[in-house]
């Protein structure tokens, strides 16, 4: 069901409601970008529909349909939609968001906090208080406050050099590479770069590159992509080795964890590190 058009459909105007949670609905296109921005509310954003990427200072965040990020007030943002993008996003006060966390992080959607979030928007933008509005912003509080963390995002680098060598990463995936050519393209030593890897991001290379490869994954495996195809994009020699390193990450196979996330929103899943 689509949600009805509210009384306030502007983003930066709900910014302004005496609400402690306002919703926003809104719908881009596959490769629509949206330039670095902040808001002086907290952002749960998410999507009941698509994936996007999301860039935050020091990190690159996959989310799809079953996840959204938290964004705590004032944090500058960037996103570039994966695929087409049904938008469903909420707004919490600053002050209410203090209790719920001053980092980025990445949450599971339960079923019941999608179906708040659409529930919200049918209301109208400044709800009436008391109300059902109301009751809804405190259950939604309440269910982000209880949401599971999930760790699928990349730490981003400050140097330069190793910018460049995890951005041209990122634009690639699955090209073959050696730590050699890498270093070439950042103008260090292999040695260098796999210091500035360490320090910089707190993961090795080979760790990296498998955040990126598994985020990757998750994206195929949301649209629908079979496990075959998705091991060969990512540079593995056969199914079973791509198998093998997810089931390593996750405790499930890339079919299960397809079928688990498409039907139960709420599995929580641990990437190891």
């Amino acid at each position: 069901m689509q949600p009805k058009r509210q009384k306030h459909s502007s983003a930066e105007q709900l910014q302004q409601l005496p609400r402690s949670v306002v919703a926003w609905a809104g719908h881009y296109q596959a490769g629509d970008k949206v330039a670095a921005h902040s808001h002086p509310r907290a952002q749960l954003l998410y999507a009941v529909q698509g994936v996007m990427q999301v860039h935050t200072p020091g990190s690159v965040w996959t989310i799809p349909s079953h996840r959204a990020l938290w964004l705590p007030p004032g944090v500058e943002h960037d996103l570039f939609m994966m695929s087409d993008v049904q938008m469903r996003t909420l707004y919490i006060d600053a002050a209410v968001a203090q209790t719920l966390g001053q980092e980025c992080r990445a949450v599971t959607v339960s079923a019941l906090l999608k179906e708040l979030i659409l529930a919200l928007l049918q209301e109208p933008a400044e709800y009436p208080q008391p109300g059902r509005g109301e009751h809804l912003a405190a259950l939604i509080l309440s269910e982000i406050q209880g949401a599971a963390c999930q760790t699928m995002h990349l730490p981003w680098p400050q140097d330069r050099r190793l910018q460049r060598v995890c951005q041209w990463l990122l634009d690639s995936v699955g090209t073959s590479h050696s730590i050699d050519q890498l270093a070439a393209m950042a103008g260090a030593s292999s040695r260098t770069l796999m210091r500035l890897f360490s320090k910089e991001t707190g993961l090795s290379y080979r760790q990296w590159l498998r955040q990126l490869q598994l985020a990757e994954a998750v994206l195929r495996l949301q649209r629908g992509e079979p496990v075959a195809r998705i091991a060969a994009a990512l540079g593995y020699r056969s199914p079973s080795a791509f198998t093998a390193m997810f089931k390593r990450s996750f405790a499930l196979s890339p079919q299960l964890y397809a079928q688990r996330t498409m039907l139960l929103p709420t599995m929580q899943s641990s990437v190891a590190s």
